[in-house]
């Protein structure tokens, strides 16, 4: 039986000083799956995931989350989306309890329900030992673990995170590449990466992006298995070299 969508993007594109960053983007994510976003800086990643959570409009297209359409009815779809963008939102003079608290109540988590929620986030991202302390002082992988735990406090059905493991220790790239295994156990999630192994191992399907444009969509064991990933990823290199 096929896995319900939990979110679809159709012919996405957004222009930036009269210039085409995301070009005709289309996507589905459905539950259980993690689906990379692969790109060389530039491709329009980032560009294409605050489209997916509402932060930016598209000039054109449509985003759906479950069966929400996000630019009619923004506040329930962005009610399923838990999203921790390139730079994590975080307060860095606020102690790890107190800030996972605001973000819980910010995502209307009913007073009864938000200790719960509060141990449950923590657990999942191995900040047990972590709530009293202040966030400026953590360590980055535990800046970024603090960065997921508030983006899924709420339990939300799709969890978008963009370059979570960018400028990590290889200690800390995989805790942070475990957590995401687990989340794609319970949510859907959307990974963006330039790194080719990452995508690789963490996701059951990938999409390439080059120039804002989509090039390449399906299986990462269908590209693993046939060299695809290499083949394309050899060419968005060579095509961007030819052309600087």
């Amino acid at each position: 039986m096929t896995a319900p969508l939990t979110l679809s993007a159709c012919n996405l594109m957004r222009r930036r000083d009269n210039r085409l960053v995301v070009d005709g983007v289309s996507l589905e994510l459905r539950r259980g799956q993690v689906l990379g976003l692969l790109g060389h800086n530039g491709a329009g990643k980032s560009t294409t995931l605050q489209m997916l959570t509402g932060a930016l409009p598209p000039h054109s297209g449509q985003v759906e989350v479950c069966e929400y359409d996000i630019q009619k009815e923004p506040q329930k779809a962005k009610a399923c989306i838990g999203f921790l963008p390139e730079h994590p939102p975080l307060y860095r003079d606020m102690r790890v309890d107190d800030f996972l608290l605001f973000a819980a109540r910010l995502h209307r988590i009913p007073s009864a329900k938000l200790a719960d929620a509060l141990a449950l986030s923590k657990q999942r991202c191995g900040l047990q030992d972590s709530g009293r302390k202040i966030i400026g002082s953590l360590s980055k992988g535990y800046q970024q673990r603090v960065g997921i735990a508030q983006a899924i406090i709420h339990n939300p059905a799709v969890v978008v995170l963009d370059e979570p493991t960018v400028g990590l220790d290889p200690a800390q790239i995989r805790d942070i590449r475990t957590l995401i295994r687990e989340l794609g156990d319970s949510s859907s999630v959307i990974l963006s990466t330039h790194l080719l192994n990452e995508a690789e191992s963490l996701c059951d399907r990938v999409i390439i992006l080059q120039r804002g444009r989509l090039i390449y969509s399906g299986s990462s064991t269908e590209m693993m298995a046939n060299g695809n990933m290499e083949e394309a990823f050899l060419h968005i290199t060579e095509s961007e070299a030819a052309s600087a």
